[in-house]
C-alpha cells in the first residue's frame, strides 16, 4: 500500500470526531427528554389541579354510555343540505370525517352516518343516508310508507318527540306528533339529495347539559331504526380551553378527556420560533441547515419508537397512550407526552414538541457539526496534498538510489546531498552513508579476494614446486622432504577451505538429521541440570514443567541448540550471574528460551545477531567467528520454528518458538 493511501486512511480516522459528536448529541437528547418529561409531569400536575376545579360542576360521562359528540363552530353553517361548511369537509365527500356510522342490513344495504356541531344556543345535525333513494311523504295518503327522522328530547323522565318528513328535497321543519302534527318552527333545516343517497341538515335548540338527546331514521321495509335514541351530548368547553391556553407554553398541547376518551377541551400553542427565508441564508447557513436536518433525523432514528396518536380525532383512547413517552402525530411531528388522572375518571394529556426541544440546541449543534465537517474536509485535502509531496520526494530518492547502482550491483556514484532536516532527509543521508559503506565493503571484498588469492598462491606454489623437484630427484631423503612440504601446503589449503565451507556443511548435516517424537520438557530439564553441574561460576536453572511437552524433531540437535545458547549466555553473564532456561506453551506452540543477566543487545543487532560472522564480543572475546547463533537459527528453522532475541530488564532473552507435536 502506497504512503498516499496510508495517509488517506489515516485521515479517515478524523471522521471519529463527528461520530463522537453524534454520541454526545444522543446523550444530550436523552438528557433533554428526561428533563422535559420531569418538567412536563410537574406542569401536568399543576394544570390538572386547575382543570379539576373547573370541572367540579360538570359531571363526567360514564364509560360505555351513548354519546353524540358535537364540534364547536365559530359561525353557524348554511342550511343547504350539504356539508361543505362543516368541520373536516373534503371535496371528495367519501373522505369527509363523520363522527359515527351505523350499518343497517336490508335489501338496499343502507348506511346512516351523522355529524353534530354547536354554535351558541343551537345544535346542528347533519344526517346522511347512503345506499337508498328517499321515499317522500304523501300528504294525500299519510299512511303510505316514507322516510322520516324522529328527534327525541329527554328531560329527566319526560320524553318529547319531533318528526321530520318532507314531500320533496328542500327546506324542512319538524312537526309535533303529540299536537296533531303541528309545526315546530324552532327546528328547521334542509333535505337534499346527494350521490348514492340523501342528507338532512338540521338546526335544533341546544339541549340543557343535564338533558339527553337522540334521533332515529326509519324508511319503508325496515323494521329497525338507525341512530342513537338516547345519548349524552358532548362538546368542548370553551371556558376551560381558554384557561388551559394561559397555562401551557409554546410548542405544547393540552387535552382533557372523558373516561371514554371523548375530548372535552383541547388547547394548542404553536412554537414561537420563526424560520428565516431561504433566500436570506448564506451558503454556510444552508449547509448548517442541512446538518441540522441530518442531526434531527439521526436523533429520531436512535430514539424509542413513538406511539401513533391521531390528533385530528374527537376521541383518544387514553389507555393506549404511554404514561410518559413519545407519540407520533399524523403530520409527522413527534411529541413528548405525559398523562395525569383527574377526578371522576377523566384524564389530562399534556404534550410538548420535540422540535421545540431540539430548537434549544439543535441550531448550535448543527452549526458546530457543519463547520467541523468543512474543517475535516480541509484537513483531509491538506493531508492528501502532503502525502502527494511525500510520495514525490520518496520517488525522487528511489530514482537517485537506482541511479547509483547498476544491475550487477556495482556502485556507479554517490547520492546527491540532502538538505532537508526531516526524516526523509535523514533517510536520504542514511542511504548516502549506506552507499559509501557498500562501496567500502566492495573494496574490502575485492581486497579480500586478492588476499585470498595471495594466500592460496603460496601453498599451491609449494605443492607445484615440490612435485616438480620430485620428478628430478632420486634420493629418498630429499623426496621425503619435498613430500612433507607438499603435505604441509595441502593441510593449509584444507584449513582455508574448511573455514569457508563450515556453514554449508552444517546445513547439509541438518538435511540428513532424523526426526522423532520426544518430550522436550524432559530434554530441557536434564540438559540444564548438566549445565549447572559443569559450571559452578553461574547460577543456571530450569523453569518449566518436568514433562508433558511433546515435540517432533531431533533431540540431539535441540541439545546442540541449547549448548550454543547457554555457551553464548556464559560469555556475557558476570560471575554468579543468573542464566534461566524456560519452557512454556503459548497459543498452541512451545517456547524454549534462555535468559542471561548482563548487558543488553544493540537495538540494530536484535535481528542481525543470527546472521553469519556477526558478533558483539569485545576485548578477549574478539576474533570469534560468530557462528554459534547462526547454528541456533538453522536448527530452529529445521524444526519449522523461529528464533528471536529481545532485551529484558537486566539482560537478554533468546526465545525459540517450536510447533507442538499433535
Amino acid at each position: 500500500m502506497t504512503l498516499k493511501r496510508q495517509l488517506f486512511i489515516a485521515s479517515l480516522l478524523m471522521l471519529l470526531i463527528p461520530w463522537a459528536g453524534l454520541q454526545f448529541v444522543l446523550e444530550l437528547d436523552q438528557a433533554l427528554r428526561d428533563q422535559a418529561a420531569r418538567q412536563l409531569q410537574g406542569q401536568a400536575e399543576r394544570v390538572a389541579g386547575f382543570a379539576a376545579e373547573q370541572l367540579e360542576e360538570s359531571p363526567a360521562i360514564e364509560a360505555g354510555a351513548p354519546v353524540i359528540y358535537a364540534d364547536l363552530l365559530a359561525r353557524a353553517p348554511n342550511l343547504d343540505g350539504y356539508g361543505d361548511d362543516w368541520p373536516g369537509y373534503d371535496e371528495d365527500e367519501s373522505r369527509q370525517q363523520w363522527q359515527s356510522t351505523r350499518q343497517v342490513s336490508d335489501s338496499n344495504n343502507a348506511e346512516v352516518s351523522w355529524q353534530a356541531a354547536v354554535n351558541r344556543n343551537h345544535l346542528y345535525l347533519l344526517i346522511r343516508i347512503s345506499g337508498r333513494t328517499a321515499a317522500f311523504f304523501n300528504p294525500g295518503n299519510p299512511d303510505q310508507p316514507h322516510d322520516r327522522i324522529q328527534l327525541h328530547f329527554i328531560d329527566g323522565n319526560q320524553t318529547s318527540q319531533r318528526l321530520i318528513r318532507t314531500q320533496a328535497p328542500g327546506a324542512i321543519n319538524a312537526t309535533d306528533p303529540d299536537r296533531e302534527g303541528s309545526t315546530d318552527y324552532r327546528i328547521s333545516g334542509y333535505w337534499q339529495a346527494v350521490s348514492n343517497g340523501y342528507q338532512a341538515e338540521l338546526r335544533i335548540p341546544l339541549p340543557a347539559p343535564e338533558d339527553r338527546f337522540g334521533f332515529q331514521v326509519t324508511w319503508p321495509g325496515e323494521q329497525d331504526v338507525a341512530g342513537p335514541a338516547s345519548a349524552k351530548l358532548v362538546t368542548r368547553l370553551p371556558q376551560l380551553e381558554n384557561r388551559l391556553g394561559a397555562m401551557i407554553a409554546p410548542g405544547q398541547d393540552a387535552w382533557v378527556l372523558e373516561p371514554d376518551g371523548w375530548v372535552i377541551a383541547r388547547q394548542t400553542r404553536k412554537s414561537e420560533a420563526d424560520e428565516p427565508e431561504f433566500d436570506s441564508l448564506s451558503p454556510l447557513q444552508i449547509l448548517e441547515r442541512i446538518s441540522l436536518n441530518g442531526l434531527r433525523a439521526l436523533v429520531r432514528f436512535y430514539q424509542p419508537e413513538p406511539v401513533p396518536l391521531d390528533d385530528q380525532t374527537h376521541r383518544l383512547e387514553a389507555g393506549g397512550l404511554p404514561a410518559r413517552g413519545l407519540v407520533h402525530h399524523r403530520d409527522g411531528d413527534t411529541h413528548m407526552l405525559v398523562k395525569q388522572p383527574l377526578p371522576d375518571g377523566r384524564v389530562l394529556v399534556l404534550e410538548e414538541s420535540l422540535d421545540q426541544l431540539l430548537a434549544l440546541s439543535g441550531s448550535t449543534l448543527g452549526s458546530v457539526i457543519a463547520r467541523s465537517v468543512l474543517l475535516i474536509i480541509g484537513l483531509m485535502l491538506v493531508l492528501l496534498g502532503y502525502a502527494t509531496w511525500l510520495s514525490w520526494r520518496i520517488t525522487r530518492l528511489q530514482r537517485a538510489v537506482s541511479a547509483s547502482i547498476d544491475d550487477d550491483g556495482r556502485i556507479l556514484g554517490a547520492l546527491p546531498p540532502a538538505r532537508a532536516k526531516d526524516e526523509l532527509g535523514d533517510l536520504s543521508r542514511q542511504f548516502s552513508h549506506m552507499v559509501d559503506r557498500l562501496q567500502g565493503y566492495t573494496d574490502y571484498l575485492e581486497s579480500f579476494s586478492r588476499r585470498l588469492s595471495h594466500e592460496l598462491k603460496t601453498p599451491v606454489a609449494v605443492v607445484r614446486s615440490s612435485l616438480e623437484n620430485l620428478s628430478h630427484i632420486t634420493d629418498s631423503a630429499d623426496q621425503a622432504s619435498y613430500i612433507d612440504r607438499a603435505r604441509s601446503a595441502t593441510d593449509r589449503l584444507s584449513q582455508i577451505l574448511h573455514g569457508m565451507s563450515e556453514a554449508a556443511r552444517l546445513e547439509q548435516s541438518l538435511d540428513h538429521a532424523e526426526k522423532e517424537s520426544f518430550d522436550l520438557a524432559d530434554v530441557a530439564a536434564q540438559t540444564t541440570l548438566a549445565y549447572q553441574e559443569l559450571d559452578a561460576d553461574h547460577r543456571i536453572y530450569y523453569s518449566g514443567p518436568a514433562s508433558g511437552y511433546s515435540c517432533h524433531g531431533s533431540p540431539e540437535l535441540l541439545v546442540q541448540l541449547l549448548d550454543k545458547l547457554v555457551d553464548n549466555a556464559r560469555d556475557f553473564t558476570p560471575a554468579q550471574g543468573r542464566i534461566e532456561v524456560r519452557l512454556r506453551r503459548s497459543q498452541g506452540q512451545l517456547e524454549l528460551s534462555v535468559f542471561n543477566e548482563g548487558s543488553s543487545l544493540p537495538e540494530n543487532l536484535t535481528s542481525d545477531i543470527f546472521s553469519p560472522f556477526v558478533s558483539v564480543r569485545t576485548g578477549k572475546q574478539e576474533g570469534h567467528l560468530g557462528q554459534g547463533l547462526l547454528i541456533v537459527r538453522l536448527i530452529a528453522e529445521h524444526h519449522n520454528g523461529q528464533v528471536q532475541a529481545i532485551n529484558e530488564e537486566g539482560g537478554v532473552r533468546f526465545t525459540v518458538v517450536l510447533p507442538s507435536a499433535p
